[in-house]
């Protein structure tokens, strides 16, 4: 149980997870990732002291779009990738919120992928959560945006064509100001991600790799299981160089062509590598340490890979509504749709 105070309250509450937790039977497969993190974000927010009324999550459809039904917070469950549409007219219409985005990688990143990718460009003051599983889960087994190459599903049984998205690349494409990774085997490392998620103002995108147990299995064991961890997760650490494994033997630096490469620190000397810099204006440190790994199969790195300050998209906007009124008064809705051009139909 922690004290805080909630988002613009002035007077102290004590939260604990009980305090976020809705009446409603968690119902995901037995095993399913979604369950450690949905016990690591309620497990977070007693920590920030924002209020349960001050708090939305709006998701899509699919199974992690189940999750604002857990949550004894508003919550908007929409359409098919529409959530970050739908999230970003509530954070507009009530900066006074905290809105957090919930949806699988199917979601988000195939009908939904426009939105996301406006959503992040514009800054608005959003925290995204990506459960990215590498599969449709809800509808039974259909191959992804984020499957590999030759993955053999209902909907491809003769093996999948598509190549498949990096979701971190493409949140740094869109030029998103916070991006960052985790994985639901790992509840500390996954609650600091939310941690700095919620406490960055603007567009958050955090992708959390996510079991399916029942219809992918094993995705990301190669780099997950316990024994695989320290000589495949690559942990970015603001302001040191990059390096990973049992004893800080591999790490990570730059070629002449601008391209992340893994290395052995004993063949080129610790001042060869990469310095992490999640602060770097110019996002292209960060996107070449997300090309380092296309698939779960080799060294990925973990952790923020961005987060610098940029105006929010919904201070600016109010900003201007500011200036509109001091400059030409307030606005009359009514003449507004009776103004010209118009006309009448008999």
């Amino acid at each position: 149980m922690t004290e805080g105070t909630g988002n613009g309250a002035g007077t102290s509450v004590k939260l604990a997870r009980k305090d976020f937790q809705s009446d409603q039977e968690v119902r995901w497969c037995p095993g399913c990732g979604d369950y450690g993190i949905l016990t690591a974000i309620q497990l977070l927010l007693p920590e920030t002291g924002v209020k349960p009324e001050n708090l939305v999550f709006v998701s899509g459809i699919g199974c992690a779009a189940r999750l604002p039904y857990y949550m004894n917070t508003y919550g908007v469950h929409s359409i098919h990738g529409r959530a970050p549409a739908v999230a970003t007219g509530v954070a507009l219409a009530r900066p006074d919120l905290d809105v957090w985005v919930i949806g699988g990688d199917g979601d988000m990143l195939s009908i939904g992928g426009n939105h996301l990718i406006h959503a992040l460009r514009r800054n608005v003051n959003l925290k995204i959560l990506m459960f990215n599983n590498q599969i449709y889960g809800l509808t039974k087994g259909q191959y992804s945006p984020t499957s590999e190459v030759g993955k053999i599903t209902k909907s491809t049984p003769f093996g999948s064509l598509d190549h498949p998205f990096n979701p971190v690349s493409i949140a740094l494409g869109a030029e998103a100001s916070f991006v960052a990774r985790t994985h639901d085997m790992d509840r500390k490392h996954m609650t600091e991600m939310f941690r700095r998620a919620h406490e960055h103002q603007g567009a958050a995108f955090v992708e959390v790799y996510q079991n399916c147990n029942v219809f992918n299995d094993g995705a990301f064991d190669t780099i997950l299981n316990k024994d695989a961890r320290p000589d495949m997760l690559i942990d970015l650490k603001h302001g040191q160089p990059v390096r990973f494994g049992t004893e800080g033997q591999h790490g990570v630096m730059m070629n002449a062509f601008g391209e992340a490469k893994i290395v052995e620190v004993a063949d080129v000397g610790e001042d060869k590598l990469v310095v992490h810099d999640e602060t770097r204006v110019d996002p292209s440190l960060a996107f070449a340490l997300s090309r380092l790994a296309d698939h779960p199969e080799t060294p990925t790195p973990v952790g923020v890979f961005r987060a610098v300050d940029r105006p929010a998209y919904g201070a600016s906007m109010q900003q201007q509504l500011v200036a509109a009124v001091e400059r030409s008064g307030p606005g009359d809705l009514r003449a507004l749709l009776r103004s010209a051009p118009t006309w009448t139909v008999e």
